[in-house]
């Protein structure tokens, strides 16, 4: 959410912002909430009056009764009856006024950082760098669920029984090399200096409104039924909201955090076949980064942050590349996002694993989370990335990492969290559980 001071003094920086993420639609929004904005302060000058005026005849009440001047005494309680009820009128059109001004700044884009490319839609995100060497064998790499079928370590139909589409299980030494994948991102993060963290897996409506746009929520969020409470769809919604509405000590920040949980995801859409098996599911699991910081620091978090990907990926041979997200294909409350995209062997081409972003302080203005200033309390900057989000992370690991006779390769960063395992072995047969 942006501060309501750019839309009464620059209200065309908005609108241009708004241009430029192509969502001409919202344009007439900024016009909407300057004349609410306007209202809404004439009307609390004028409230502010009538209980000035309204104190003061209220003095005036106590003076008449004591010189036994009752009538008009009566006459002065009328009055401030009268003043009691305009201003009875006059806070609930301003609760009216902000709630419509509300409705409309929360969809309101944030201003994109300068350096955002302009485009349309994910098809106009320009590569930033390539880290590692993209590598084809001379053997045919499988789709990534016949080869995890191969070492007896993935299972769709049983899920499709208990679950539905979406939903899988893992099984073997497959499952165990997700759980060590998932452990050493963990101690990868903490040898940078992050702070471990194992969050809620379910918030309150608050903090989800406050970490995401509406139009996310709707299409990501799983809520419990009769609760005020959702299902994460990344541990980034808990760890922001950890915050939600304190005041922060200068000399606390930078808060470098890493989390891990599972994460539920509707996933709606259309899901092409290349989405298939575990790319695209309702259930998974991830470790994150979460970065709240002075708003200067937050282009130096930024590129730490998608470099800590870049490593972390690079540490087990997996080539990668950035990918810069122009401005129609950032959420509203990013300032600016870059995708990190690991090598597919199969497919000749790089897919998205992880995704850094700056929100700049609209989840701060949102949740109220502000720094102690020596000139006054200011909001904080956050940011947040993947560290790795394994399903779909298996996905490149596996071909990336697959041998010709189908067994798969175990890096020597992972070799200890799998008991010292350095290759996972093809099945003899499929064991029927």
């Amino acid at each position: 959410m942006i501060d309501i001071k750019l839309i009464r003094e620059n209200p065309e920086l908005v609108k241009e912002n708004i241009k430029k993420k192509f969502q001409d639609e919202k344009l007439p929004m900024v016009d909407e909430v300057a004349e609410f904005d306007k209202e809404v302060r004439a009307v609390k000058a004028k409230g502010d009056a009538l209980r000035a005026g309204r104190n003061k005849m209220s003095k005036e009440i106590g003076l008449l009764m004591r010189d036994g001047k009752k009538e008009e005494a009566e006459q002065v309680k009328a009055k401030v009856k009268e003043m009691g009820d305009e201003m009875e009128t006059l806070e609930k059109r301003e609760a009216e006024l902000n709630e419509e001004i509300k409705k409309r700044m929360y969809v309101i884009p944030n201003i994109i950082d300068p350096s955002v490319p302009i485009g349309k839609d994910d098809s106009e995100n320009q590569e930033i760098e390539k880290f590692g060497e993209p590598f084809v064998p001379d053997f045919e790499v499988p789709y990534h669920t016949d080869i995890l079928e191969k070492v007896d370590g993935l299972d769709i139909d049983s899920a499709g029984k208990t679950s539905g589409n979406g939903f899988y299980y893992l099984k073997g030494n497959v499952a165990r090399l997700h759980s060590s994948i998932l452990a050493y991102a963990r101690d990868f993060m903490i040898n940078r200096g992050f702070t471990y963290f194992v969050p809620p897996f379910m918030i309150h409506g608050d903090v989800v409104s406050g970490v995401m746009s509406f139009a996310e929520m709707q299409n990501m969020m799983y809520k419990i039924e009769g609760e005020d409470l959702y299902l994460i769809g990344t541990s980034e919604h808990s760890m922001v909201g950890r915050f939600i509405g304190q005041i922060l000590k200068k000399e606390d920040l930078p808060y470098t955090l890493t989390s891990y949980s599972p994460c539920f995801r509707k996933e709606v859409g259309a899901h092409g076949i290349e989405e298939r098996g575990l790319y695209r599911v309702h259930q998974f699991e991830k470790q994150e980064m979460v970065v709240v910081c002075e708003p200067e620091d937050s282009k130096y978090w930024y590129d730490q942050l998608w470099k800590n990907s870049v490593d972390f990926f690079r540490s087990l041979d997996i080539p990668v590349r950035t990918l810069e997200c122009c401005s129609g294909d950032l959420a509203d409350l990013k300032v600016k996002s870059c995708d990190v995209e690991a090598w597919s062997p199969r497919q000749k081409k790089y897919f998205e694993v992880g995704s850094c972003s700056n929100l700049g302080d609209a989840q701060a203005r949102r949740l109220g989370i502000r720094v102690k200033g020596e000139k006054g309390n200011y909001f904080a900057h956050t940011l947040n990335n993947t560290v790795v989000a394994p399903p779909r992370m298996l996905i490149a690991f596996v071909e990336n990492n697959l041998n010709a006779d189908g067994s798969i390769r175990i890096p020597e960063p992972l070799r200890p969290y799998m008991g010292g395992m350095e290759v996972i072995p093809v099945a003899e047969k499929k064991k029927n559980f």
